[in-house]
């Protein structure tokens, strides 16, 4: 009888400890249900809230592109894309850091998300929004027809028919001194277009209205002047990957600012000798 008493008590022990071990399993599995759920709530960053967290604003920029993103006689990345950028990350709270990288690698390094926003001188276009984003435009050029200081033949675009015109072929400026009845000379851009200009090579040259108040900031005595201009300009604006709808808003809300507190006229001022926002 205490043998069989033994055994019994034995055998209750074993399933009372079952039971207990039971009771544990099922409140660690309840602890464990309750963690995940929490981790499901978790309200994932958005993109100006991940920029903020991360202390930096991320920009892609080619650095090699005067007057808007250059590097300086002392080494220093600098212009007026560079400023614009810098001052934006300013009035989100954060740094500033640059990634220079070629104008034919830029997208591609924004596909891979290597940087946060591209200030570059990017003008709006249909092509890019289809794949992305831009912030409120920062600067517009304008096609401008510009001819030698002391010439009063061209007045207009339509006084270019017959007159030589010195143009980069692959570009669409080329087009509107084309359709205007010039005789098109090839150039290989802005700078030997001014040479053919100022030498009296060529009658005139449609040009981009930036590079010209450039080039006028730099040499104010240089012998070239605007005489006509396509009213409906390019805009450029901050390039962004879709879907990051608040650092948009956030980085358009900065450039707004700065236009109307003088800020960006200051900067426009600095590159430009005008405001080149409108």
């Amino acid at each position: 009888m205490k043998k069989l008493s033994l055994t019994i008590l034995l055998a209750l022990t074993v399933v009372f400890v079952a039971a207990c071990g039971n009771n544990s399993n099922t409140d660690t599995s309840k602890n464990s249900s309750a963690g995940t759920n929490g981790g499901n709530t978790a309200t994932a960053q958005n993109s100006l809230e991940a920029v903020k967290a991360s202390g930096k604003l991320r920009i892609g920029t080619e650095g090699t592109y005067a007057p808007f993103t250059y590097h300086d006689a002392s080494g220093k990345l600098t212009g007026f894309d560079v400023e614009i950028a810098e001052e934006v990350a300013k009035r989100l709270g954060v740094e500033p850091e640059f990634f220079e990288t070629q104008w034919d690698g830029i997208f591609a390094g924004m596909d891979a998300k290597r940087f946060d926003v591209i200030f570059n001188e990017v003008s709006i276009n249909e092509d890019r929004k289809v794949k992305y984003d831009f912030s409120e435009p920062y600067i517009v050029s304008k096609a401008v027809l510009i001819v030698s200081e002391n010439n009063e033949d061209i007045k207009t675009f339509a006084d270019l028919k017959g007159k030589k015109a010195g143009q980069s072929l692959t570009s669409n400026l080329s087009d509107i001194a084309r359709e205007n009845g010039a005789e098109i000379v090839a150039t290989d851009g802005f700078n030997q277009a001014m040479d053919l200009l100022t030498s009296g090579r060529i009658d005139a040259t449609v040009n981009d209205g930036l590079s010209y108040l450039d080039l006028k900031k730099q040499k104010p005595d240089v012998k070239i002047k605007v005489v006509d201009e396509i009213p409906d300009g390019s805009q450029s604006a901050a390039v962004f990957l879709k879907g990051n709808d608040e650092l948009i808003k956030a980085v358009s809300d900065a450039i707004v600012e700065m236009k109307s507190d003088g800020t960006y006229l200051k900067i426009s001022e600095k590159y430009f000798g005008a405001d080149v926002s409108k």
